[in-house]
């Protein structure tokens, strides 16, 4: 583990996916890379779900780094897809869990819907996702990228996204999921911090977030906005961090790594020690795993 030589060098990063969602890397393997890129705090954030704090937390003890347990919340509102990240929630919040699922069960119906529809003009099978994945995992549009990838369809995810997954493919079927402001009331009701992630990115989900929903959002109990991603452009990323000011919002900065699955790397953007002291005390659902 890199060993910083006070804390305005801590790096921290808190947003990345192990193959509980998708993707990757075990939490295990997620935990031993965030070490060899020098991160000091690194978060496990999956997709509607906290089936890898477990492993994550024992790799993070065996590996001597600081584990912020998170969790990735699917929602929409009026057409616009907001992905809404949870820090240091009670996992075992009956209202959250319930609506976890839900969306689990929404995402695994709409893969097979669209793995139907590319069917008709491509060599793929429902079988070619599922058998690649456990019963655990929450199923979305990058393992059907996979599939693709291992068809030699398609190079790459981005590829996938750009040819076939998109939102605007004749491919494209739309899923169920509950409003921003309802993951906001149930992560902060399970004792957790919602942060609204990479809100300004457009590259797979079309309309962006605009500044009047997060002024809403604002007023619902949202604390904090995801300022610093790969998908942000400079004047996004500065644009972010004067509404977080003007809102009183935590900023933070983070890679959004999914393994192999994207370009992002460990500790591309990374979250100021401050902030994420902010988050801590807001917190009261689950502590941060301490080395």
């Amino acid at each position: 583990m890199h060993t910083p030589r006070n804390l305005e060098d801590m790096r921290i990063d808190l947003h990345a996916h192990s193959t509980a969602s998708d993707g990757t890397d075990t939490p295990t393997q997620l935990i031993e890379n965030a070490c060899r890129a020098g991160l000091d705090v690194i978060a496990i954030t999956d997709h509607d779900t906290t089936n890898g704090w477990d492993e994550a937390a024992t790799a993070a003890t065996n590996n001597k780094i600081t584990l912020v347990r998170g969790i990735e919340v699917s929602t929409s509102t009026n057409g616009i897809n907001i992905h809404m990240l949870g820090y240091l929630h009670n996992p075992h919040h009956t209202g959250l869990l319930n609506a976890l699922e839900r969306a689990r069960n929404s995402r695994e119906n709409r893969a097979q819907r669209i793995v139907e529809r590319l069917a008709n003009d491509l060599p793929i099978t429902w079988n070619d996702i599922s058998s690649h994945i456990d019963d655990t995992t929450t199923i979305g549009r990058p393992h059907i990228a996979d599939a693709l990838i291992r068809a030699r369809i398609v190079p790459n995810r981005d590829e996938a996204f750009r040819r076939y997954l998109h939102d605007g493919s004749p491919y494209h079927v739309p899923y169920e999921s509950i409003s921003p402001s309802e993951a906001i009331h149930l992560i902060r009701d399970a004792g957790g911090v919602p942060i609204i992630a990479h809100p300004f990115a457009t590259k797979r989900r079309g309309r962006p977030v605009t500044d009047d929903i997060i002024e809403e959002l604002t007023d619902t109990g949202l604390l904090g906005i995801e300022a610093h991603h790969l998908d942000h452009t400079p004047e996004q990323a500065t644009h972010a961090l004067d509404l977080a000011t003007q809102l009183g919002l935590i900023a933070t900065g983070s890679s959004d790594y999914h393994g192999t699955g994207k370009t992002n790397r460990l500790g591309d953007h990374t979250t100021t020690p401050q902030a994420l002291e902010a988050i801590n005390a807001h917190a009261h659902g689950t502590p941060i795993l301490q080395p």
